[in-house]
């Protein structure tokens, strides 16, 4: 796959997320929900946030993804974490792990660990995250996320670059990424990977198209869900400014 490739699946993933109103469910932290949300909105996604034990059942039921971020712990939301990923896993529902700071507190690496068992099909996470996790024996997508983004999958790999640094400059910009790649994998499961390559290729691209228009990380804020709602090939071809696909499996 080519970048004129990546880009043209990423559209047509954009467009079956929208045609679909897909329903992403989001185990996110406090600081997280309002930019995730409101990311997900942009796309043409549903979101759902709820941690509720008496009504979280039926949320994950209804969704098509799930979200699990580690930020912000509480009891309830531990609770939750493994209620949701169970029931996902268990109903072959595609889900993503986002382990946030596992490598600043041990108990939150302690619970990613343990919700590793649920088979999550891609982990989204910084470098430094990436490297206290004991992956043996994972065999979904790995997706760590940076100036460059690397993704594997047992033999596959791909790297792409695209963004601005504002990104980094917005809070959870990283959970908000994670839950669009939730809504990838909802309506991408012949090729989950690609899938996964191309919700991050979108989400840099409109990182860039934002930084553009922004005159700081204020307005490059509000710019990105601009950006995310007008996506299309041209806009991620013109963005990504380096893609690799190194892929020695693909999708049947």
């Amino acid at each position: 796959m080519d970048v004129f490739e990546l880009a043209d699946l990423a559209q047509d993933l954009l467009r079956r997320i929208e045609d679909r109103a897909v329903r992403v469910h989001c185990l996110t932290n406090s600081v997280a929900q309002p930019i995730t949300a409101n990311a997900l909105l942009a796309i043409g996604a549903v979101p759902s946030l709820t941690a509720d034990a008496e009504e979280l059942s039926e949320f994950v039921d209804s969704a098509d993804a799930l979200l699990v971020n580690l930020g912000t712990p509480t009891q309830e939301r531990r609770a939750a974490w493994v209620a949701a990923a169970v029931q996902a896993s268990g109903s072959g529902k595609p889900w993503v792990l986002d382990p946030v700071m596992v490598d600043r507190a041990a108990g939150r690496l302690d619970a990613a660990q343990a919700l590793l068992t649920f088979r999550p099909d891609a982990i989204r996470c910084n470098a430094g995250e990436a490297a206290r996790l004991s992956l043996d024996g994972f065999t979904g997508i790995l997706a760590r996320t940076g100036a460059e983004d690397r993704i594997s999958q047992n033999a596959n790999s791909a790297s792409l670059s695209a963004g601005h640094p504002y990104l980094a400059k917005v809070t959870a910009a990283g959970c908000a990424l994670s839950a669009i790649l939730a809504a990838f994998l909802a309506v991408g499961r012949d090729d989950p990977f690609a899938a996964t390559v191309a919700g991050l290729a979108s989400f840099g691209a409109a990182g860039a198209m934002a930084g553009k228009r922004a005159e700081g990380p204020g307005s490059f804020a509000v710019a990105l869900l601009d950006s995310l709602s007008t996506l299309d090939a041209a806009a991620i071809r013109e963005t990504v400014t380096a893609f690799t696909d190194d892929r020695k499996e693909t999708a049947q």
